[in-house]
């Protein structure tokens, strides 16, 4: 039981199989679950039932009926309740905000009368029942308090950021929209990083990014000393306004994208992207600026407008050598941002287009909490120095 204690269902149902259990999964999860939610009801009264001593934090007050539709089946649980404090099992909610988004944005879609039969799909599958007003507004109202309490949750200090946003298409003033997401990691001078906020806005305008930057100085954040974003002019007006001064790295991905749009000929393609990576890949900001110069050198006869590009854009991506050798690998480009992005498309293109701008940042802000509790106390993405 205690191999159990702090896996999530589908941890569970992985023990269960490794353990040999091929009878009734579901009744046995069913069990599992109900004495679960009971021994951490005791770890958080810190006392068993009928024990008195000066520690116990609260009193036991019987059960709440509930019944859970998985994939195994129909889980008739029992929600232990307590008297004065505020308690619910884990072992029933984590891991599960995403979902539970997932199913709220689909209901909405679904009571609104602009589903599919391809969304009713969907929604039997991932709950196999039929939903209410009732049940979608429960649900939205639990995960919506939970969401703004971490995104207004008091920051700190973070030695660097990474900033990007991606866009959605969600139901807007009565059609369909594509309105921005967007959202910022940290990274703590310990080298752990952090998620630490997000979004949803009409549009990468610099007054929206101004709105975000100074909400999350307004929760604490301070310290910043070096920031990676793609180039946006809303982004960079507004850190100029919010973070004055502080070093400002292009991320040299999205440069070497950039630079193909530049590029004349397709034969030469190839060439410019190979001899842009050498110039990011330099030991130093004097080395690459060399091989910039080089570059501008051997193209300016066969590609003048990539050159007059590169020569104004290019050196935006050097800010990086100020930074510890071996940092630079980590902070050079917004990659990682870039993965999570996959993630959040992989998970969104389910909905397609959203009922409405709450459903979207509903469902964009619990992926990034998972993400971020994932990462909390994990491994540094900055090597010690």
């Amino acid at each position: 039981m205690a191999q159990l204690h702090n896996k999530s269902t589908e941890g569970i149902m992985e023990v269960l199989t490794q353990h040999g259990f091929t009878g009734n999964i579901a009744l046995t999860l069913e069990h599992l679950l109900n004495e679960l939610m009971v021994m951490q009801r005791t770890q958080h009264i810190n006392a068993t039932p009928y024990e008195q001593h000066s520690e116990r934090q609260d009193q036991a007050n019987g059960f709440k009926p509930k019944q859970w539709n998985t994939r195994m089946g129909t889980l008739n649980l029992r929600i232990p309740q307590t008297r004065h404090t505020d308690f619910y099992p884990s072992c029933i909610e984590k891991g599960l905000r995403s979902e539970r988004a997932m199913f709220s944005a689909i209901s909405e879609m679904y009571i609104q009368g602009v589903s599919t039969r391809k969304v009713t799909k969907i929604l039997d599958e991932l709950c196999g029942c039929q939903v209410s007003s009732t049940q979608v507004s429960r649900i939205t109202s639990k995960l919506d308090d939970d969401i703004n309490a971490w995104r207004n949750r008091p920051l700190g200090h973070f030695t660097h950021l990474m900033m990007d946003a991606r866009y959605e298409k969600v139901r807007y003033s009565g059609r369909v929209r594509d309105l921005a997401v967007i959202w910022a990691i940290g990274i703590r001078s310990d080298g752990r990083r952090e998620v630490l906020g997000v979004t949803v806005s009409l549009s990468e305008a610099e007054i929206f990014w101004r709105d975000f930057l100074k909400s999350l100085t307004h929760r604490g954040l301070h310290g910043v000393e070096y920031i990676v974003s793609d180039d946006h002019s809303g982004l960079k007006n507004a850190l100029k306004t919010v973070f004055p001064n502080i070093a400002w790295q292009r991320c040299q991905t999205h440069l070497a994208r950039n630079a193909q749009d530049h590029v004349k000929f397709k034969v030469n393609k190839d060439s410019v992207a190979q001899d842009i990576r050498d110039i990011s890949n330099a030991s130093s900001a004097l080395s690459a600026q060399h091989r910039l110069d080089q570059f501008m050198s051997d193209w300016e006869k066969s590609e003048p407008k990539l050159v007059a590009w590169a020569d104004d854009n290019i050196p935006q991506g050097f800010t990086v050598f100020e930074q510890h050798k071996k940092h630079r690998k980590h902070l050079r480009t917004t990659n990682p941002i870039e993965r999570i992005n996959q993630e959040l498309l992989r998970r969104s293109k389910v909905i397609r287009i959203f009922p409405n701008e709450a459903s979207c940042l509903r469902l964009m802000a619990s992926l990034l909490i998972e993400l971020h509790e994932e990462w909390f106390d994990g491994r540094r993405v900055l090597p010690m120095v």
